[in-house]
């Protein structure tokens, strides 16, 4: 395994590493399906005789049989399986047992549903239109926004329609319950939430928390669609469980998964827009409504963030950003990598380029004028949140020179004044990510560490590994502490009886939390080893506990009982090298050094646990300094902000509308990276995700809310020939981040909302037209070739177009 490898890369190639699904069949074991309704909203009845009467049928569940047949992560409001009413198409209304996968496939095919359909709401302007909503609707103001309209040379006003957006992990939903002795069951499911699992588990089948344990090995991907939604589907396979007292699996197809489950929120943003001739916008006022589905879920969390980065990377002294998430019959939308993030960020970065295109001036020199810079008092947020290490200026600069903008921009201009066939755009947009959970009580991770006899380390945290590598980034700083390679420890499965309470993977943070947590627990064992060892190297060896102890013939070595708790983890750490030493004692290359003396780390050990030194230790962080007020929209939201820039450029085909992405530069601010591959890796493949959602990926319903593209033959992931043809990326260098465990940053979710970019060079490209000569593109996301080839011709498809 190499230095910066994933840990798993290995058995991932070789086909060895194990998924829930993987897991052998035991004994007994049967196998569950779920049935589930094809209307968007309706009254209902079953009949399930038939099903019954077929011999490899052993039972099916409803909502009759349910102990508690409500949940939600925020709102209690949705059933687990509906009863008499369905609210969406999708929705669970029977679960079906069998003895194979084939035979509960087959038999919840005869179950019958009869529907009376009700009225369904199907789009936010249905749901404006019914005073649909869930939760109040939010608000964040500061300045004075009518002044600014008032004396505003110029304003612009629109509509941003963003659609929704699927998770596409290759794992579907998919959970093993096994019953074990006196009531308890515990559960094997693909999350990214055990706790929360393991909460809804238990209310629903009536136990009690101590009675359920979940396990999350890991992910076969998850990008926020294994946050919330993963705990029903863990809940049905448990009730199986305990009710037959027999393991019951169950995975769903990949139809299935996409019919059922929600998507990232589609949005319809509305803006005015104030700003002078030079383009530097005074005043700014968005409107955000989201589709938040039928029930609850993340929805208004997910909003929240939208509210928080409708700002992106640009000072507004006055602003006025208002939230409501809409109630509708779709499946209930979730968190998505980004959370909502990219929703304020597109609809900013579109209004830079629409106020670009009025003035007749470039993009980029407009957001150069409205960045936030340290100067002047322009680097605070809408919501009163100084930008502290702020790079953006920095990344904006070297950008424009490394990708050789300027250049680039004339060449388009001569190609698309002289091609009939392809027109060209360019555009950089930036991103200012705040990382860490909104609501302060997540921001919160505990951890354990055990250095077993042979000097090899067990970690275990509340993270939960869905391809991202968090646990080779916890497992490379807890190795690094103590001086030892990474392959000397490895990072447990994520179980609920050894990290309890945990937050969600999620919201960039699974890495600072945990990673800090870890990093916690392993110095209160480095703090006594080291104390041990300055007090060991000053005895001759004859005296040392190996040699003496099994007689008993020298008192033990005693060390100082202290309270080593900490919630600071670089308190005491080098900058440089990111270590915490005690009492001159050096640890490094498997050797620990004290005063000249050296001591190989695993004969350490064993001296250290024949004195009766504690070789394990837990430790709880959580991140200081989040004090944000949801009710007045003001305060520190986050710990800090990821930054980065991205400049792409397109090529349309004027005859089809295709897309072509020809080259992207990425310039990502990740202070000081834990695993430089790693991060890497995470920028590349969060950009082309990010890029699927804003060019590609298209969410099709019929007239009851049930989605006919689940599956990749109508739903357009990208693939290999869908990425840039060049594609760089760098990480600027920066050693000025204090905030963060080691100067690190987050990386998981900043980069996709780099792919806002693809989407403004579609737009630029066709402001070269003569169709937008004096008007602005009006293409929603996605970009689909559908979208962009109207966008060239709309009067010739105006007789097609939908209000």
């Amino acid at each position: 395994m190499s230095k910066n490898s994933h840990d798993s890369a290995h058995t991932h190639v070789a086909g060895t590493s194990e998924f829930v699904d993987d897991r052998p069949i035991m004994r007994g074991e049967l196998f569950m399906d779920v049935v589930y309704s094809t209307h968007a909203h309706a009254k209902f009845t079953l009949d399930y005789s038939e099903a019954l009467k077929d011999e490899d049928v052993v039972a099916v569940y409803t909502a009759a049989d349910v102990h508690h047949n409500v949940w939600g992560t925020i709102f209690k409001d949705q059933p687990l399986i509906a009863k008499d009413v369905v609210q969406y198409a999708g929705e669970a209304v029977a679960l079906v047992v069998a003895k194979t996968t084939v035979a509960a496939q087959y038999a919840k095919q005869k179950v019958k549903v009869n529907y009376q359909d009700l009225p369904a709401v199907l789009s936010i302007n249905d749901a404006k239109k019914h005073n649909s909503y869930i939760a109040d609707k939010r608000f964040i103001e500061r300045g004075d926004i009518k002044s600014a309209f008032a004396k505003a040379k110029h304003t612009l006003s629109g509509e941003v329609v963003i659609q929704g957006h699927d998770h596409f992990y290759l794992e579907s939903q998919v959970a093993i319950a096994y019953p074990l002795e006196d009531g308890q069951v515990e559960v094997h499911s693909s999350s990214q939430h055990p706790t929360e699992t393991q909460h809804v588990v238990a209310h629903c089948l009536g136990l009690d928390a101590k009675d359920v344990v979940v396990q999350v090995k890991r992910m076969g991907g998850g990008f926020g669609g294994k946050e919330s939604q993963a705990a029903p589907i863990a809940a049905m396979a448990a009730l199986g469980a305990i009710k037959l007292n027999r393991p019951v699996r169950l995975c769903l197809t990949k139809d299935d998964d996409m019919v059922m489950t929600g998507k990232r929120n589609p949005f319809q943003n509305l803006y005015k827009v104030a700003f002078d001739d030079d383009g530097v916008i005074d005043g700014l006022e968005v409107e955000l409504f989201s589709d938040g589905g039928a029930y609850a879920d993340l929805s208004t969390s997910i909003m929240e963030r939208a509210m928080l980065h409708s700002d992106n990377a640009y000072f507004i002294p006055n602003m006025k950003v208002a939230g409501q998430v809409c109630k509708t019959n779709h499946h209930p939308h979730t968190a998505f990598r980004g959370f909502g993030g990219p929703k304020g960020v597109a609809t900013a970065e579109i209004i830079i380029e629409k106020i670009a295109h009025h003035l007749g001036l470039d993009p980029l020199e407009v957001r150069n004028k409205n960045v936030y810079r340290d100067e002047d008092g322009r680097n605070i947020t809408h919501y009163n949140q100084i930008v502290k290490n702020n790079c953006l200026p920095k990344l904006f600069e070297k950008i424009e020179k490394d990708c050789h903008y300027k250049k680039r921009r004339s060449e388009i201009t001569k190609f698309n004044q002289e091609s009939d066939e392809f027109v060209k755009g360019l555009s950089i947009t930036p991103v200012k990510f705040g990382i860490s959970f909104t609501t302060r009580f997540l921001n919160q991770a505990n951890a354990m560490v055990i250095i077993h006899l042979d000097s090899t380390l067990q970690i275990a945290t509340g993270a939960t590994e869905m391809g991202q590598g968090v646990n080779a980034r916890i497992c490379a700083m807890v190795t690094s502490e103590m001086g030892l390679e990474r392959s000397h420890a490895r990072v447990m499965p994520t179980r609920t009886d050894k990290n309890a309470n945990t937050s969600p993977t999620a919201a960039s943070s699974g890495t600072d939390l945990n990673g800090a947590a870890a990093l916690l627990a392993v110095r209160k064992i480095k703090h006594r080893l080291s104390e041990f060892a300055s007090l060991l190297l000053e005895l001759p060896e004859a005296r040392w506990p190996s040699k003496t102890a099994g007689l008993g013939t020298e008192a033990e070595i005693a060390i100082k009982t202290r309270n080593l708790d900490s919630n600071d983890p670089n308190e005491g750490a080098d900058w440089k090298s990111g270590k915490a030493t005690y009492f001159g004692v050096e640890f490094k290359d498997g050797v620990v050094t004290c005063k000249g003396r050296s001591i190989n780390f695993p004969d350490l050990i064993r001296e250290a646990y024949l004195s009766r030194v504690s070789l394990s230790d837990y430790a709880h962080y959580s991140i200081p300094g989040i004090e944000f007020n949801k009710l007045e929209g003001s305060g520190n939201a986050f710990l800090y902000f990821t930054q980065g820039v991205a400049c792409s450029e397109v090529t349309l085909n004027r005859d089809t509308g295709e897309v072509k992405v020809d080259q992207v530069d990425i310039l990502m601010d990740l202070g000081r990276p834990v695993n430089l591959d790693l991060d890497v890796g995470q920028v590349s493949g969060a950009f082309i995700q990010g890029m699927g959602w804003v060019t590609t990926e298209n969410l099709v319903y019929n007239d009851q809310g049930y989605l006919l593209s689940h599956a990749p033959s109508t739903y357009k992931i990208p693939n290999i020939q869908d990425t840039p043809r060049v594609f760089n990326i760098e990480l600027l260098e920066n050693d000025e981040n204090y905030a963060n465990v080691r100067g690190t940053k987050a990386v998981g979710e900043p980069p996709l909302l780099l792919a806002i970019s693809t989407w403004t060079a579609i737009n630029n490209a066709l402001t070269y037209l003569p169709t937008y000569k004096d008007s602005y593109p009006e293409v929603r996301i996605p970009a689909t070739s559908e979208n962009v080839l109207r966008a060239m011709a709309p009067q010739a498809f105006s007789k097609w177009s939908t209000p």
